[in-house]
Parts: C-alpha cells; structure tokens; sequence
C-alpha cells in the first residue's frame, strides 16, 4: 500500500437518485441515509440535500448506530423523484500495522475483545450477532474457518479475509441481488462489493470478532488515455473488523487491501439493510418505474 495513500485528502461528493414512474405517486415514504458521519479519521465540512417534489416531511435523527438518518413523506401526486445530496470531506486515515496485531491469535483476540472493560458492551453485542443478510450459517463457519483458524496470527487472518475473498470470487455485477444469502454467495463464488463485504462481516463474526457493514464511496480512476465520465462512480461497501485496544480496521475484500484516505463512509450497520441510502414505500396504480443513479466523487485541493 502506498503511503500516498494514507494523505489527508479532500473531497466533494455528489450522488444523484431519480426514480421515474409510468403513473402518478400519490403517497410516499422513504428513509434515507446519505449524510457522511463524522469518524475518527473523517471530518464534513458541508453537505446539502434537495428533493423533488418539494417533501412535506423532512426530518432527521441518528440511528442506533449513529448514522444520519432523513425520513421523508411526499403527499403531492408526482411521477418523478429525485433525491440529490452533496458532500465535502476530509479525510485522514491512519495506517494500521498488521504485522503488530500479530501479537494476538485470532481466539486471544477474540477473548481480549470480549474482556475489554472500555467497550460498549451493547455495540460489541449488535456487531456479534447474525443479522438478516449475515447469517452465521454452518457454511458461513466453515468457510471462516479456512481463513481464522483460533492459533492464526490476527494481522495474517485479517489479510487473508481481504486477500482470500478478492483471490477466490469473481466480481460479476448482476450476479447477485440485495437479498443474496452468504450460503448463495459461497456457492455462487462471484458477487459485488456488497456481498464481499457481507462475506468478511461474517467470517469475523463467525470466529468471535465483532464486525461492521461500511456503505460509503472510494475514488476512483479512469482507464488510462480516457476522461473520467461524470456520474460513472458509484457507492462502495466494505467491513470492519473489532481488534483490541479498541480500534476497528477497515479492509476491503473487494479491492485486497485495508482502507485509507481515499474511502468516504457514510454510515455503518451490521448488513446492507441498515444502511441503504434510500429505500421507502410508494403508493401508485403504475406497475413500472425506472432508477437511475449518478455518483461522483471529486478530488479537491487543500
């Protein structure tokens, strides 16, 4: 990993959601998740959000995980909604040595984190257990098991997660859905980063580490020769990983390596569902509707 990578960066990002209907919407419902937390490593210098139509309704809290969440109600007839919100963002991540954490074996780990007078024993809880797209199925186990067996140095169990799982599945857009199991990933054997991320989730919890869901952005680069496209980023998803002392490390299975100041996070949860950036009920007589997304993640100077 280059330490280029680990800079202080800046970055406005902007994400763009339209939603077109063959009939009017007469009632809508939606909950979305869009504005970056603040992090350790991660400062908003400013974010906005506009809807179309005009919400009557809009309020926001901050969730169990403390995310920030928007609920949004629009009572006004309309066959079209757009949600655009925009965001600038420092951010600074610090290295995590993982040659160091190999002082711990990943069942010392997972006892010194079970242990740890100074964490909050109902988070450490929410981040152990299965959630509704994490299930700690027997073929989840066994699979962690390839990867976190209890005498395995933490820091080489860590890499292998993101290294084995970038090494061994396929990314195939379309070749899952939201609602893939990990049972159907690990036959599948091909998915996209949030299935990955799924994937880590659940091998660390498997074993006793608890471990977090990341929604979030990463900068990316266009082929060389070619102009990068305006609206051609898209959201990202990784995992993060409970280690003692109290720091969570964050990897990237999807791209084999931890992350860094190039990652945006939004929000964490313990699967895809409690972070999804917009998802809501309608109520319509039309049976057909078109989404349509735009992400860009712009780099800025100092």
């Amino acid at each position: 990993m280059s330490a280029d990578h680990y800079a202080p960066r800046r970055y406005e990002v902007r994400h763009e959601t339209a939603y077109t209907y063959e009939q009017d919407v007469t009632t809508s419902f939606a909950r979305a998740c869009l504005r970056p937390r603040e992090t350790p490593f991660q400062r908003i210098e400013d974010h906005t959000i506009s809807i179309s139509p005009t919400p009557d309704v809009l309020d926001e809290h901050t969730d169990l995980f403390g995310n920030h969440s928007h609920y949004v109600e629009i009572q006004t007839p309309h066959t079209a909604l757009v949600v655009i919100k925009r965001s600038i963002v420092e951010v600074a991540f610090e290295p995590v040595d993982l040659d160091a954490l190999d002082a711990w074996t990943v069942a010392d780990a997972a006892a010194a984190v079970a242990r740890d007078a100074d964490a909050d024993p109902l988070e450490r809880a929410i981040f152990m257990m299965p959630s509704d797209l994490v299930e700690l199925s027997p073929p989840v186990a066994a699979f962690a098991r390839t990867l976190l067996w209890p005498e395995r140095p933490l820091g080489q169990a860590i890499r292998a997660v993101f290294h084995d799982i970038y090494t061994n599945f396929t990314y195939a857009k379309g070749a899952t859905s939201v609602s893939t199991t990990l049972p159907e990933l690990l036959e599948a054997r091909g998915g996209v980063c949030q299935d990955f991320a799924h994937l880590a989730v659940g091998c660390f919890r498997s074993v006793g580490l608890p471990a977090r869901y990341v929604s979030g952005y990463i900068e990316t680069y266009a082929p060389p020769g070619q102009v990068k496209l305006a609206g051609s980023d898209a959201t990202h998803a990784w995992a993060s990983v409970l280690v003692p002392g109290g720091r969570w490390v964050d990897l990237d299975p999807t791209n084999d390596h931890l992350a860094d100041s190039r990652y945006i996070t939004t929000a964490w949860g313990r699967d895809f569902r409690d972070v999804s950036p917009l998802k809501g009920v309608i109520f319509t007589e039309g049976k057909k509707s078109t989404l349509k997304v735009g992400v860009d993640v712009i780099p800025l100077g100092d």
